[in-house]
């Protein structure tokens, strides 16, 4: 069967001379002058591979390759370059770019990249049908994806050097950049990968419970203590335990804790036998622990005993070539989860999630996602499914860079129709209140006008939908 290319190039000479070049070499041959063009055309058909100019008009060939693989992470991308861009063809290798071709192109060499990338092709979907669960990224690790940014490279990096160690480490990030997920993959890169990974959040704990739920205890230590309890230091043993917000421990749990992980040993709460300990632990804190410890919050002492490594993880704004990939891969995951098929993102909504600051980090990513999805009865995301915070955010950004949008309106003396200009994020904001109006009363015919139901689904508290749906009655 023959391969099907697609060929990004704004250069119309060098589209028909390749096109017909590959076409005469048994290849299907289709072309787009422009990126935009090209990546609508990549997701409205089947492509086996693109071929794509990194020099062009509208986008360059790093923004072509990330959205062909946002969209399929499988695709197989061949990108032009001139023999001044050497760096450049590095640059995008690293970004999962198969391979680069230099001008001038010399029909050989055109070739031989090909048949390598046709090869690689075959073997992936080979790959694909004798291991589909395996090959695809839908496995038993949902909850992990790696990136491209170079922040998210640096991380992974390090995520590599220290995961063989037994290492205690310290993880700092804002709420919902992944250090739980982070944590999990430092364990499975491990030699503890075979035994218990544990996570406990020391934000929920109470200044009562806390010694019982780190160390376990024995009945009849305290009033309700019915029967034996393990502690998770006890359930995480040779494994590596996971202390999430550990600076929310109070002094005392925080003494106890520092015993513990000097001398290996514990006992439970009421009860007079140690127990030895074999284990990691990795901690995470929103909250800078030196700055903490400084300001007598948190024990000097503890702090240096789990500061063998540190590592920060960057917010999502930060790692802006990454958003796509992680919304086409929370989609897929969604789609799975409610047995939808919802193919991809409009373009604008690419735009929005890019330009958007997502204070929620990739938490907040996927509820917005599996929020769409749930929404969604076409074959893409449109805008008008999204959060008003996304589409306020980009209204605004919009509004600052970009012209007023016009109406027509009948003003003037002879009665003629005039373009009456309108502030732009005045009209984004109206658009984004109808599309959140919109959003609401679906949800709520949907449960039948459940509005606790539909809060939970919308991911707002109660008081926040009553209030929203009080203003639109108003």
């Amino acid at each position: 069967m023959k391969k099907k290319i697609l060929i990004i190039d704004d250069d119309l000479d060098m589209c028909a001379l390749l096109s017909s070049f590959l076409t005469r070499n048994n290849y299907e041959v289709e072309v787009s002058y422009s990126a935009v063009q090209g990546i609508t055309k990549f997701k409205q058909s089947n492509f086996d591979i693109v071929i794509s100019d990194f020099r062009l008009g509208d986008k360059d060939g790093k923004d072509v390759l990330l959205e062909i693989r946002a969209h399929n992470p499988n695709a197989i991308v061949l990108i032009i370059t001139g023999y001044s861009d050497i760096k450049i063809a590095v640059e995008v290798i690293k970004l999962g770019a198969y391979d680069y071709i230099t001008k001038p192109l010399i029909p050989d060499e055109v070739l031989s990249v090909l048949k390598n990338a046709v090869n690689k092709f075959n073997t992936n979907a080979e790959k694909q049908l004798n291991h589909p669960l395996k090959n695809s990224p839908l496995t038993d690790d949902k909850s992990f994806l790696t990136g491209h940014a170079d922040s998210t490279r640096e991380l992974y990096r390090q995520v590599e050097i220290v995961a063989t160690t037994d290492y205690s480490i310290i993880l700092y990030g804002e709420s919902g950049t992944g250090k739980e997920v982070i944590a999990k993959k430092i364990h499975d890169l491990s030699h503890r990968k075979n035994k218990p990974f544990v996570a406990m959040d020391c934000g929920t704990l109470s200044k009562e419970l806390a010694g019982s739920e780190l160390f376990g205890h024995v009945k009849g230590a305290f009033t309700g203590a019915q029967s034996d309890k393990e502690g998770h230091f006890e359930m995480a043993n040779e494994g590596t335990l996971f202390l999430d917000e550990v600076a929310n421990l109070s002094y005392d749990i925080q003494a106890s804790l520092l015993r513990v992980i000097q001398e290996r040993k514990f006992k439970r709460v009421g009860g007079t036998k140690e127990i030895s300990l074999d284990i990691r632990i990795i901690v995470a804190s929103n909250e800078n622990l030196q700055d903490a410890y400084r300001k007598g919050k948190f024990r000097e002492d503890l702090y240096h005993r789990f500061n063998e490594f540190c590592i920060q993880l960057p917010p999502l704004r930060q790692r802006k070539e990454d958003i796509p990939l992680f919304a086409n891969f929370f989609l897929k995951n969604t789609c799975a989860e409610l047995n939808k098929e919802v193919k991809g993102f409009a373009n604008d909504v690419i735009d929005m999630f890019v330009n958007y600051t997502w204070p929620g980090n990739l938490r907040e990513c996927r509820n917005v996602i599996r929020r769409s999805v749930l929404l969604c009865n076409e074959e893409v995301i449109t805008a008008n499914l999204l959060p008003a915070e996304i589409i306020l955010q980009y209204a605004n950004k919009e509004y600052k860079h970009d012209n007023p949008v016009y109406t027509t309106a009948d003003n003037n003396t002879n009665g003629s129709e005039v373009l009456t200009p309108v502030k732009k994020d005045v009209y984004l904001k109206d658009t984004a209140a109808k599309a959140e109006y919109e959003a609401i009363m679906k949800v709520l015919k949907e449960v039948n006008f459940n509005k606790t139901k539909a809060a939970i689904i919308l991911n707002v508290d109660r008081k926040t939908l009553y209030n929203k749906i009080k203003n639109y009655e108003n």
